[in-house]
């Protein structure tokens, strides 16, 4: 397998992890440049070589990448899967969110979608936007959820009066995850410690900052091994994002027993369940109403089962493995 990938995040680096207990698995890296947001291949002769070394291409987020994944794929007549995050086929101009507002983005999603021998989703609402935003059957798209060590993430010790989310901070994600709302629920606590914990992208965290009542604390980037002791402070979890295809952080935290306080859409609905408390997008008193029941609720052991039970690891590995084989079957016959 090619592994075509645009950045190390942990979950991209998951996927790699889970691919190499089963196949042969080289690696390359698009790399971004910070100057113009462009990007380029280490080098165009290794990727055209591992196209045709490998198999199977597979590559997270359907992007430029992807596109000549995919399309030196279709050439080499080798098979390709994609893994479609949720920008990819996101439309939403109120904030300027999505690739699909971009005309030439549209264009290299949807020649991926329709390209790619399969299309993953981590959630089926991304299916849904693909068909609707980018105009595609869908006969390819399949969801294929991400997973999730408990052994890793799990509680420990005692929780504080202490309310968390996890973000990049920048002037896109302040309205997408709902990050200006949480920052002023905490005017209706005092008593209750926020922390928003993401880095800053822009100079959005001033924004946010001027807003901030004195109960309110922003860290910067945290690896995992010092996240993880976040969420096993923390009693509550907020993701009070306007749409979400699959949200990791609040998985994790609610693996650490943390009660979900969140909006009822796509992802954030299907992994709270009803194990945590709905909030009306844009609402910081409705926000801080629901922070205040979650925190003296018992909803968190419910919900470190429920993510357990829906998203184990080992689930993902076992349907990206089936699939895998399956594309590769047909290449044999």
């Amino acid at each position: 397998i090619l592994f075509v990938r645009i950045s190390k995040s942990s979950f991209i680096q998951k996927d790699l992890e889970l691919l190499r207990k089963h196949f042969d698995v080289r690696v390359v890296d698009f790399v971004l440049s910070r100057k113009n947001l462009k990007g380029t291949f280490e080098t165009p002769f290794k990727m055209i070589s591992g196209v045709l070394w490998a198999d199977l291409t597979f590559s997270r987020f359907a992007d430029t990448h992807a596109f000549w994944a995919v399309r030196l794929s279709k050439i080499f007549r080798k098979k390709s899967i994609v893994v479609v995050g949720g920008y990819e086929v996101a439309k939403v101009p109120e904030i300027g969110y999505g690739a699909m507002l971009n005309p030439r983005s549209a264009r290299i999603v949807k020649h991926i979608l329709e390209n790619a021998n399969k299309v993953l989703t981590v959630d089926d609402s991304l299916k849904m936007d693909a068909i609707k935003n980018v105009g595609v059957n869908g006969k390819n798209i399949q969801t294929v959820p991400n997973g999730y060590d408990p052994e890793f993430w799990r509680p420990a010790g005692e929780k504080e009066n202490l309310v968390l989310t996890v973000a990049y901070i920048n002037s896109i994600t302040i309205k997408l995850k709902g990050l200006e709302t949480f920052v002023r629920a905490a005017q209706y606590l005092p008593d209750i410690k926020f922390v928003v914990i993401g880095p800053n992208i822009d100079n959005s965290l001033g924004h946010l900052k001027s807003i901030a009542p004195s109960n309110f604390k922003f860290i910067n980037f945290l690896p995992q091994n010092e996240l993880i002791k976040w969420y096993q402070r923390a009693g509550v979890y907020c993701q009070l994002s306007m749409r979400e295809g699959h949200p990791n952080s609040l998985c994790e935290a609610m693996l650490c027993e943390c009660v979900p306080v969140g909006t009822n859409v796509q992802g954030i609905r299907t992994a709270i369940g009803d194990c945590g408390f709905y909030v009306p997008y844009g609402d910081p008193k409705a926000t801080a109403e629901a922070i205040k029941k979650a925190m003296n609720s018992d909803k968190g052991k419910g919900a470190r089962e429920r993510i357990k039970r829906m998203f184990p690891i080992l689930n993902r590995e076992k349907r990206l493995i089936e699939i895998i084989r399956e594309l590769l079957s047909e290449t044999r016959k």
